[in-house]
Parts: C-alpha cells; sequence; structure tokens
C-alpha cells in the first residue's frame, strides 16, 4: 500500500510539472507505514521493467562507470550481503566517507536495504574530524577508499573497516562484498519513521549538529526536490555538489531516481569550466543543478559556443545575481530556476518549471510545504523567519537532532524554525534576507548582510565578501566588509576605492558599507563563510583593525 501510495504522489507531480498552481493546492503528503525505498521503489519498479535496462548512473573522468537500474539493484544485494556477513544489523551507524564512485551508490542502496544507518561524510576531513565524528554519530563502521585509510588510524581499534579500490591492513577489502550473491531477502519490514541518515550540518554559526532522517523523510520527502528541478523519466541530471553534504542526497541519488532519470557525474581533479560543459553537451544532459560560484565560472565562458540538450537549469545555495541569469538566459535561453532548503528538509521553496521568475526571488512555497514568515513576537510579517507548521508536519521534515546522550530531541512548539529570514511579496514569492544570526542593525536600519554581499560580488575584483556588523560610537554598528580578491588583484587604497564607488552607486546611504578590510575568509569544511568567527573578531575590537580601509580614508568620497 505504501508503495502505491508514493508512486500516486510522484506521478500526481510529474503530471503537473508546470502546473504550479494546481501541484501545490492539491498535492498531500501520502500516509506511509512500512517503506523502504530501495527495496520497494528502486528495485521493485526501477530495477524492472521497462526501466531496468536504462541508465541509472554515469560517471565520466575517475572512477568511469555506466551501470543500469537493474545492475545497480544486483550490485547494491551483494553489497547487502557482504555488509551483514561482516555484522552490519538493522539500526547500525554506518559511516561513509567516498567520493563521486559507483560504490558510493551501491553502498546507499545496500545500507537502505539492510536498514541501516548511513552517516555521510565528506573526504576533506582530516583524521581527528573523523574520529569526532564516528564518536558523536556512534558509528558501528567505517567506509574509505584505501587512500583515506590512514585518517582510519584515528578511528577507535574495535570498529571494522572496509576500503575501497584496494585492501589495506586490518581493514576488508569492498571487493569481497561484491563477491557475495545478488539476491537479497531483508530480515523484517522497515517502517516509514526507522531512521535512515544522520546528517551533520555545515556549523556556520556553532558546532555541527546531528540531523536524523528517516525512510519517510527524504525518500518521500524528495518528491519536493523532484519537483523543483522538474526531472522527468529519462532524464540526465547533473548535480554539481560532493559527497557527504545533504545536497548530494537531494539531487545526486533520490530526486533524479524518484522520477526514473539517469545521475551524470564528471568527475575532475581540479574544476575546469570548460571541460564540464565539453561533458554536459557530449552526455546530452538535460538538467543541470549548480551553485552560484559554477555558474559565475560558466558565464566567463562563450556559452553559446557548446550546444547542449539542457531543459532545466537551476542554482541552489544562494540566489544569483540578475547578470549571471540574463547571461545565461542569452546564451541558451533557459532560465535558471532558485531554490531553497536545508539539511533538515528537502526542497521548501523553489521556483519549479513554466511559472514566473523574478530576480533575486527564491520563489514560492513547493508542494507539501506550508511556509509562515513570523516577527520575534510569532506574528504573520511581510518579512520574518522562516518557519514550518508542524500541525500538519511535512512529511520531509527531519525527524530532529541526535543530542549528545544519543537521543532525539523532538521539535519543540508549533512550527519549525529554519533559522532564516526572508521577505514575501503580493505574489507570495519570496526573498532571502539571511541567516537569523546574521541580521543586524545599523543606526537603527536592519542590515542584511546577504543582500550587501551580492553587491560587493558584482565588482569585478571581488571574489567572496562577508558583511558584519562593526562597532561604532555614533550609529551603534556599521556594515563592514571583509573581502577575498579575484585572482591577480590586490588589497591596495586603489581597489579599496573602487569598490567603495562602486557601492555607493547601488545602495542607499543607510545601507552602505562604511569599512572593508582584504582577508582569507574562514569557512567551514563544506565551503561556507563562518560569519561568527568575523563578527566575533569585530566585537573583540577596541582600535581599527590592521589593513582596514574606511570611506573617510577617501577624499573623493563624499560622506552620506
Amino acid at each position: 500500500m505504501s508503495l502505491e501510495a508514493f508512486r500516486a504522489a510522484r506521478d500526481f507531480l510529474l503530471t503537473h510539472r508546470t502546473d504550479y498552481h494546481t501541484a501545490y493546492t492539491h498535492f498531500r503528503w501520502p500516509e506511509m507505514q512500512g517503506f523502504n525505498w530501495a527495496l520497494d521503489w528502486f528495485d521493485g519498479v526501477l530495477a524492472k521493467g521497462d526501466t531496468a535496462n536504462a541508465p541509472a548512473l554515469r560517471i565520466t573522468g575517475a572512477g568511469e562507470a555506466e551501470l543500469t537500474f537493474a545492475e545497480l539493484s544486483a550490485r547494491s544485494n551483494s553489497v547487502a550481503q557482504g555488509l551483514r556477513a561482516l555484522g552490519v544489523a538493522r539500526g547500525d551507524r554506518i559511516l561513509l566517507m567516498l567520493g563521486n564512485i559507483a560504490p558510493l551508490w551501491e553502498i546507499m542502496l545496500a545500507a537502505m536495504k539492510l536498514g541501516a544507518v548511513v552517516v555521510p561524510a565528506t573526504t576533506l576531513l582530516t583524521a581527528d574530524d573523523l574520529a569526532e565524528r564516528v564518536a558523536r554519530a556512534r558509528v558501528r563502521f567505517v567506509i574509505a577508499t584505501a587512500e583515506d585509510a590512514p585518517k582510519l588510524a584515528a578511528v577507535p581499534a574495535g570498529i571494522p573497516r572496509i576500503t575501497v579500490g584496494g585492501s589495506v591492513d586490518g581493514s576488508t577489502d569492498y571487493a569481497t562484498l561484491l563477491a557475495h550473491p545478488a539476491t537479497f531477502t531483508p530480515d523484517g519490514s522497515t517502517g516509514a519513521d526507522d531512521p535512515l541518515l544522520l546528517y551533520f550540518t555545515s556549523g556556520t554559526t556553532a558546532k555541527p549538529k546531528l540531523v536524523l532522517h528517516s525512510h519517510r523523510s527524504y525518500p518521500l520527502g524528495h518528491l519536493s526536490t523532484m519537483y523543483w528541478l522538474g526531472l522527468q523519466p529519462g532524464d540526465v541530471h547533473l548535480n554539481v555538489s560532493s559527497p557527504g553534504w545533504a545536497k548530494h542526497a537531494w539531487s545526486c541519488l533520490f530526486a533524479p531516481w524518484n522520477a526514473g532519470a539517469c545521475v551524470f557525474i564528471a568527475n575532475q581533479p581540479r574544476f575546469n569550466a570548460r571541460a564540464l560543459l565539453d561533458a554536459i553537451a557530449a552526455h546530452k544532459v538535460t538538467s543541470l543543478c549548480a551553485p552560484p560560484t559554477v555558474w559565475r565560472m560558466f558565464i566567463q565562458e562563450d556559452l553559446k559556443s557548446w550546444h547542449t540538450s539542457l531543459r532545466e537549469v537551476c542554482g541552489a545555495g544562494e540566489p544569483l545575481n540578475p547578470e549571471v541569469i540574463d547571461q545565461v538566459r542569452a546564451a541558451w535561453n533557459l532560465t535558471i530556476r532558485d531554490g531553497y532548503g536545508q539539511t533538515e528538509t528537502t526542497a521548501q521553496i523553489g521556483n519549479p518549471p513554466g511559472q514566473p521568475v523574478k530576480p533575486g526571488s527564491m520563489g514560492r512555497p513547493l508542494p507539501g510545504y506550508t511556509i509562515r514568515l513570523l516577527d520575534p513576537e510569532g506574528a504573520e510579517a511581510r518579512e520574518g523567519s522562516v518557519c514550518i507548521p508542524l500541525h500538519p508536519r511535512p512529511a520531509a521534515l527531519m525527524r530532529g537532532y541526535q543530542n549528545d546522550a544519543g537521543g532525539i530531541d523532538e521539535i519543540p512548539g508549533t512550527e519549525y524554525h529554519t533559522g532564516d529570514i526572508a521577505s514575501r511579496d503580493d505574489d507570495g514569492y519570496l526573498t532571502y534576507v539571511g541567516r537569523a544570526d546574521d541580521v543586524f542593525k545599523a543606526s537603527d536600519y536592519r542590515i542584511s548582510p546577504f543582500e550587501l554581499e551580492s553587491v560587493l560580488i558584482e565588482h569585478p575584483m571581488v571574489a567572496e565578501a562577508a558583511v558584519v556588523p562593526a562597532p561604532d560610537p555614533v550609529r551603534l554598528a556599521v556594515p563592514k566588509a571583509y573581502i577575498s580578491l579575484a585572482g591577480g588583484a590586490n588589497g591596495s587604497p586603489e581597489v579599496a576605492l573602487s569598490i567603495f564607488q562602486h557601492l555607493r552607486a547601488r545602495l542607499a546611504p543607510y545601507k552602505r558599507i562604511r569599512r572593508l578590510e582584504f582577508a582569507e575568509l574562514p569557512k567551514t569544511i563544506s565551503g561556507k563563510i563562518r560569519r561568527v568567527e568575523l563578527r566575533r573578531s569585530e566585537e573583540g575590537r577596541t582600535g581599527r583593525a590592521e589593513g582596514e580601509y574606511r570611506e573617510d580614508d577617501f577624499p573623493e568620497l563624499k560622506q552620506g
């Protein structure tokens, strides 16, 4: 019954992929009891019938591979048998630290079939990072490449290791798992709310949290992501993101395979925009989702010279500035569609296919989600904290955060607070303002760092920027920008003046950045800027920072 309900919900969204009003008004999360997406949907539907021999995963570059749905089903069965033989049982936590290679997908499917819980980890983790995650997540098994095996030295000796790509002393070679029979019988049924994934957040403002997802929240929940991306059966979908983070599961696993699309990966030793565009054209990629950094690199190339099969293009991570959207539209006659979500959820807000796109807007609530904007008193507001009502609770919302004792903290109150601030216009479109922790007041005006950063990166010499409040005796605080310059530029007074002039031409006086400093920006391991560190450095400052430039340093600028 649960499979039929899942399929009906999926087919409804595919049918109304360009009819937002119908999809949003009439979509309901199906009631699920027992559900195992890998067994019921992947094996039971995709790996049978007309789709069995269709490509499910295609990898170019390092780890080159092409596997059909039927082949992945059989290989993941073997891996599940092999893991079971090693002692992996229902509920056991497996830390999975692999790059974009076929075993990553085989193990994800195998773990689901077993009822084990996967703890995704980026290959950028250090040995100490790895040891901390193993301890906090209560990991029972670790899987990594033979190349990363030295990092496992920090893992307690009693935790079994499995290495991919070669045999390492003290570990099991992954190849031995694949040698098991390609059949699998589960040891029992899987409940829709049984644990499936345990993610560490990126920790931009605090210590990373542990987010627990279930067999309901991510497999079923990513129907909203499938709808936002506009995926259809038979598509070839490329999502530019790294394993270990939630966006990889969003768009390299659940959303495309919910649609019956092929996941395409183009591995590169170092990112090269031209080579990736070549791969997109050569492999007839129909759907592309990429972060703003990639889109900005793409428009440095002559996009018109690539004749692609692209039908859908999306951006994620932060809104793109209009210049990038305009250049892509001029070259390919395609509009980049933005979307918003979190590790704790699936895609909540987005611009689905066929709908008008407003520059700078994240779009509207996606099917299955009700979005409220609440002021500090909990009242509805035009601008406020992005919240999701818990009654009824959307299927795509996490079960909760795992606490230090190993239990799960339920979401308190009547709404889940995302921690982000947004505004809503008369047409229901939402625009991102910033993290609640990052928005600040200057001269009694509310300042959105994100808005100012978006203007800063339009300057040709600015690669990245972070805006934080700097104490000021008159205004209480003034906006200060920490800036990382593009290659070849130096932090000279001339560059500082050029940036100040750029800002004056584009910002109202009350929003104006009054100070700037050229610096390397502190980041999380996932690459997100840790503004909290910059704020703390400003809060503790008693005088002018070394290397800091201020508006009043330049007579050429008239003060506003």
